[in-house]
């Protein structure tokens, strides 16, 4: 059991005809033939019935063929065709056993399955067994020359008949040895073959050209068992690498690839069973078909892992390879040229329908790997155009004339290149790709030249904003009747000097002329809207203009020197100075006025803000001009301030800045009242009469004249010190607070002082004489000189600060 192990007996043929596919699938399947390629082997067996061939088989293959039972008679034991694989012989060697000829059970006159078993076996096989009784050999009517009729007529009717080895295994060999046997077998054969008709291109074909002819002898199995196994064990070492040279099927013609066999044997048999009369004319084409079938896909699958091609494909995935279409023809042509040397012996149309399909295929296959290529070409050739556009633009060259340049030397450079790879197998058209590329530098020129145009758009722009957003503003916040014919001026100079380059820029493009007006109106609307954008930003701050121009012509005169309200200003006069400037500045934000169209917004709001009480007296029942959302000959979209929100502005104004106006008045009254010091007449008179009688007291004692006068001096100085006149500049009450902190602190420094002079040791001074004390002209000299400062200076001695500045030195 363990030599059959693996030898997975198969009923290829049914005793009917019928054909076991499915079971010679599985088969192959558990063998692993397909693997093999062309390494293997096909053996078939034919002899007479019960002549022992099952034995033969199982005892020289180790197969598992069911054999006769000798004790139950001698009967049929095979039906049809079994097949099995040869075990422990290599290479892969398949073995079929054929119903034997010349059975009872089938009669005399049917004999179709037999040349149909026959010629299946001549046309798959490349050893056949031909099993005969050493008895036979010599005899005119023994059972194997109808047998042999029978193969070497299906032989001459095979297409391209394969060289098969004929091995005669003699059984029961008797004395007579084989040397004396084998002559006599092969003059039988020789005769047979002569015998047999020959189609007109054979007549003259030796057998050898078909046959190789062996002669083996074997002993009785029955008789001598032991023997038989013998000579069956050395027979089986010459199946050792048959299909080798000098093999026994070393020279065998016509393979089938072992992946094939299955279909080649199918189709074989339908073939057979078709044609009963044997004629197999129509076998040379299905051959041929599967053949060359077989042959283009042996190139085929070469070409696809040919080092070259994948090495080819591999190149292209990231860039452009030159030369690509002429490497990728010679190697197409090669594979074309390698079949037509493998399939030169097959029928011509078949062989050139073969061929075309596989240049088809070839074709199909290469096509992917050619796009890729036409891709890479397209794109690279695009990134060069880019950067050569590019470079081109940086120099003096228009755009127009660069763009035109570049265009044109890089289509050529593209047609080149496509040309370059193209393969002269295929008649691929490469327009579209040409006119994709056409279009992309199309699109790419378009996108570079919005880009362009719009950087020099910006440009200009730029330029526009530069040269107009400050000076209109600063012409907008002086706000005067000269403010917008000033801005028209500088808008037409600043516009017509940005179009006269913009214009000279623009020509490079070559564009038409209605493309140059729209885009220098499109510039124009663009310097209006910054002198329209920057007007509103300023009418929105009106309210803060107008104060602002209010309060800078209000609080400085016309040096812009800061005002001091010493009284004698006319603050009435100095108000409406500033209000009708305000107010100026308010008509010049009202509206947009870049157009030399007149309006009246101007004396509109003078009459009806500055002088509405004179209208008033003449006409009292004229309307308010103010009254209304909209200003006479000024259309509504250049409108800023409406007549209605310039009267609640002008409203609003005057609440805000009569507080600045109230504290001028009030500062020039406290001006006022600080600079008269003096009572008024009346009471000098009053003080004069009511003082006589005190002023005759003092001319009678003048040391009342030195005590007053040493007082007036301590006062002076203690009105010095405490700055009382500045105190009460700020009002009464908050004086009179300050001074009370104050007083203390400061008498007792000026004593501390007068003190630590008196303390002094007399030295220059001593001459002095003694009506004039040194400390006291010392300490007084000067007093009278200090009125406007702060400071008292001694002649003699340190210099006394007043009590606040004292404490704010330490």
């Amino acid at each position: 059991m363990d030599k059959e192990a693996g030898c997975c007996s198969t009923h290829l043929i049914e005793g009917d005809g019928t054909f076991n596919a499915e079971g010679l699938d599985n088969f192959i399947k558990q063998v692993k033939l397909a693997e093999c390629g062309l390494s293997y082997a096909v053996v078939a067996i034919m002899g007479p019935q019960s002549s022992g061939k099952s034995t033969l088989l199982n005892n020289l293959f180790h197969t598992n063929f069911k054999e006769m039972d000798a004790y139950r008679g001698r009967s049929q034991t095979t039906k049809g065709i079994w097949m099995a694989r040869c075990a422990g012989i290599e290479p892969c060697t398949i073995v079929m056993d054929l119903e034997g000829t010349d059975g009872r059970e089938r009669g005399e006159d049917d004999t179709a399955f037999e040349k149909q078993s026959a010629l299946f076996a001549l046309a798959v096989s490349d050893i056949v067994l031909i099993n005969m009784w050493c008895h036979d050999i010599g005899r005119e009517q023994a059972a194997n020359k109808p047998l042999l009729k029978t193969v070497f007529q299906v032989m001459l009717r095979l297409f391209s008949p394969r060289k098969t080895t004929l091995m005669f295994v003699i059984r029961d060999k008797t004395r007579t040895p084989l040397e004396n046997l084998e002559p006599v077998l092969r003059e039988d054969i020789q005769k047979i073959w002569d015998s047999v008709p020959k189609p007109e291109a054979h007549k003259q074909t030796p057998l050898s050209e078909f046959f190789n002819v062996e002669v083996v002898a074997l002993s009785s199995f029955e008789e001598k068992e032991e023997q038989f196994k013998e000579q069956v064990a050395s027979l089986r070492q010459r199946f050792f690498h048959s299909i080798a040279p000098n093999g026994l099927a070393g020279d065998r013609r016509g393979v089938v690839p072992a992946s094939g066999f299955s279909f080649s044997a199918q189709q074989i048999w339908e073939v057979i069973k078709a044609n009963k009369d044997l004629d197999l004319p129509a076998h040379k084409v299905m051959v041929a078909t599967v053949r060359c079938e077989e042959i283009a896909d042996e190139k085929y699958s070469f070409f696809v892992t040919n080092q070259d091609w994948c090495d080819l494909e591999e190149a292209v995935q990231s860039h452009i390879v030159p030369g690509f279409g002429s490497k990728l023809s010679s190697m197409i042509d090669a594979c074309l040229s390698s079949y037509d040397e493998d399939a030169t012996y097959f029928e011509d149309s078949v062989r050139s329908a073969k061929r075309k399909q596989l240049e088809e295929k070839l074709i199909q296959l290469v096509h992917p790997t050619y796009q890729l290529m036409l891709e890479h070409i397209q794109l690279e050739t695009l990134d060069k155009f880019k950067k050569s556009l590019h470079d081109a633009l940086t120099g003096e060259l228009g755009f127009a004339n660069a763009a035109r340049d570049c265009m044109g030397s890089f289509i050529r450079i593209f047609e080149e290149q496509c040309k370059d790879a193209t393969i002269k197998q295929a008649d691929w058209d490469s327009a579209k790709v040409r006119d994709k590329f056409s279009r992309d530098i199309d699109s790419h020129i378009a996108e570079v030249r919005a880009a362009k145009l719009s950087e020099l758009n910006a440009l200009y722009e730029s330029k526009l904003k530069e040269a107009l957003i400050g000076p209109v503003e600063a012409l907008l916040e002086g706000g005067g009747d000269d403010t917008w014919p000033t801005i028209r001026k500088l808008f037409h100079h600043e516009t017509k000097t940005a179009f006269s380059e913009f214009s000279i820029a623009l020509s490079g493009f070559e564009m038409d002329e209605k493309t140059n007006e729209e885009m220098l109106l499109k510039l124009e609307n663009y310097a209006r809207g910054i002198v329209e954008g920057k007007t509103k930003e300023e009418a929105g701050k009106a309210l803060y203009r107008m104060k602002e121009r209010f309060t800078s012509l209000f609080n400085h005169d016309s040096d812009s020197m800061p005002r001091i309200w010493t009284g004698k200003e006319d603050i009435r006069a100095i108000t409406k100075t500033a209000r009708s400037s305000s107010l100026k500045l308010l008509s010049v934000l009202a509206a947009i006025r870049l157009d030399e169209d007149v309006d009246k917004i101007g004396d509109t709001l003078v009459l009806a803000l500055v002088d509405h009480k004179k209208d008033t007296s003449t006409s009292v029942s004229s309307r308010d001009p103010l009254a209304s959302s909209t200003w006479e000959e000024v259309s509504a979209t250049k409108t800023l301030i409406t007549p209605v929100q310039c009267k609640s502005l002008w409203s609003q104004f005057q609440r805000e800045t009569e507080y600045t106006i109230t504290q001028a008045i009030a500062s020039q009254e406290a001006n006022k009242r600080n600079n008269n010091w003096l009572p008024s007449p009346w009471a000098i008179a009053a003080l004069v009469i009511l003082g006589f009688n005190e002023f005759m007291t003092l001319l009678r004692n003048p040391l009342w004249l030195l005590v007053i006068f040493v007082g007036y001096l301590l006062s002076k100085a203690l009105w010095v010190q405490l700055d009382i006149s500045g105190e009460f500049r700020n009002g009464m009450l908050p004086g009179i607070l300050s001074l009370s902190t104050k007083f203390l602190p400061t008498v007792t420094n000026l004593l501390r002082k007068l003190a630590e002079e008196g303390q002094k040791p007399v030295s220059a001074n001593s001459q002095r004489t003694p009506s004039n004390p040194p400390h006291m002209l010392g300490n007084f000299q000067g007093v009278e000189s200090s009125t406007g400062s702060s400071n008292v200076t001694m002649e003699n001695g340190p210099e006394y600060t007043s009590p606040s500045r004292h404490v704010k030195e330490q």
